[in-house]
């Protein structure tokens, strides 16, 4: 079949050209973002709506919110078995027919969300089944990234792998922002009767149209040539490792342990900053700002992130991932305290303005960091080594974030110790970073 029946010309040294290269950037970009939203559309829900629909109505308001926030957490316990599990998939079959299979998953999931009874209707079997479709959406998140990811960085020209890896960062802030959206449309045309009622499963239910992108993926684009090189030269196929998941961490234990070192602090400050902060600054007992307004807080800072991954990403091509990596990590800590001090306020302003820099320290890291991680592993094992060191990171970041943070506030009474935790993280993240070494300019095949 010729590279023109594929819709997939390329140059003559390989490597796609600059149309078909805008095509696989922009559907991995819109392939996560929607991946994304149906990832934290949950986040939202945990905070405003799952602690009272889907727990018993005796529960003190801390203890369900608690445990709201732990079925959220679930989703981050599943991704690095997604990972492990992708990882093993796209690096055996392939990066398109992973990261298709895992867009699918996340559709399924998030729409029967959507459909789920509450307490009041099939009492403990409501959380049990919300556990189960958000360890399915952790599952599925866990394998997309990794397929994303891949499809632009072992695409890209060498010299723009951090920039055109930003597509697929970028769809995270995107998603949060589309998710965001769509709640504050559908709080803002019902009442709150009717949204906690029907309305909130608008968003979720809408995710069906993953399914149809998945779809898209499927039919339209074609394998990675790094895969597809790989491939042909593992002939026979005993040549390819039984197991790339073992192999990576057989061979790449110390990176796979530094690049999820390298993701805390980008995960304990992001989901402190769009999750558990809307919950924080709703409280009644607390700030009590009104849902749509913390929501268009987020919505708004969270915005700022998408055109500095693309920034810092593309500022990683030039001067090196390490560098300005290590200076978003420094960053970010030390505003941690600077943005809980203008929160506090409860001025919606200085609510915004101080989420907003935060995000835009985070893009230093999060940016470049689809194009650091690619450029760690052999193209043999790439897929499962990048994910399980992402994915990680993931869990013992993100997914504990709101419950720390709900945790440290009732101990302490202060926020200042939610900004330390993210200075701690970041901490670790910088130290991480800085063990690893600078591979921006290696072909990807030289990885050894």
């Amino acid at each position: 079949m010729t590279d023109q029946q594929n819709n997939q010309p390329e140059s003559a040294a390989g490597e796609p050209t600059a149309r078909s290269m805008r095509t696989v950037a922009m559907t991995a970009l819109g392939g996560t973002s929607i991946e994304w939203y149906d990832f934290f559309i949950y986040g939202t829900a945990a905070a405003l709506i799952f602690p009272t629909l889907f727990f018993a109505e005796d529960m003190p308001r801390y203890v369900s919110l608690i445990a709201s926030f732990s079925t959220f957490a679930v989703g981050f316990l599943a991704r690095p078995i997604g990972g492990v599990l992708f990882g093993h998939f796209g690096d055996r079959v392939g990066r398109k027919a992973a990261l298709v299979t895992a867009l699918m998953m996340m559709g399924v999931a998030t729409t029967l969300i959507g459909l789920l009874p509450g307490y009041a209707q099939i009492g403990p079997l409501a959380p049990l089944l919300l556990i189960f479709l958000r360890f399915v959406q952790g599952l599925a998140v866990g394998g997309q990234w990794g397929g994303a990811m891949l499809l632009v960085t072992e695409n890209a020209p060498a010299n723009q792998r951090g920039f055109y890896g930003a597509f697929a960062q970028a769809g995270a802030p995107a998603g949060l922002v589309l998710a965001n959206l769509a709640f504050l449309a559908v709080s803002g045309s019902l009442s709150d009767e009717a949204f906690m009622d029907w309305g909130w499963r608008g968003p979720f239910i809408s995710s069906v149209l993953l399914i149809c992108l998945s779809l898209y993926v499927q039919l339209k684009l074609e394998d990675t040539e790094a895969f597809k090189e790989l491939a042909a030269a593992s002939q026979p196929a005993e040549a390819k490792p039984r197991s790339p998941v073992l192999k990576a961490l057989k061979t790449y234990p110390r990176e796979i342990s530094l690049a999820a070192g390298a993701f805390l602090g980008v995960q304990v400050t992001f989901y402190v900053c769009v999750a558990w902060i809307i919950s924080y600054g709703t409280d009644p007992e607390g700030l009590n700002i009104a849902r749509s307004d913390m929501l268009t807080a987020v919505l708004i800072s969270t915005m700022f992130s998408v055109p500095a991954n693309f920034i810092f990403g593309a500022w990683s091509d030039r001067h090196g991932r390490r560098g300005i990596y290590k200076l978003g990590a420094i960053l970010t800590g030390l505003w941690g305290f600077v943005m809980f001090a203008m929160i506090d306020t409860g001025n919606w302003w200085l609510i915004t303005a101080g989420l907003a820099i935060s995000h835009i320290c985070l893009s230093m890291m999060y940016g470049p960091q689809a194009a650091l991680l690619a450029e760690l592993f052999s193209t043999e094992v790439r897929y499962s080594g990048a994910s399980l060191g992402y994915q990680l990171g993931a869990i013992l970041g993100g997914g504990f974030a709101p419950i720390i943070a709900t945790s440290l506030l009732l101990a302490f009474g202060s926020s200042m110790w939610i900004a330390g935790y993210i200075a701690l993280a970041n901490v670790l993240t910088w130290l991480s970073i800085n063990a690893l070494k600078e591979n921006h300019v290696k072909d990807l095949d030289s990885v050894a």
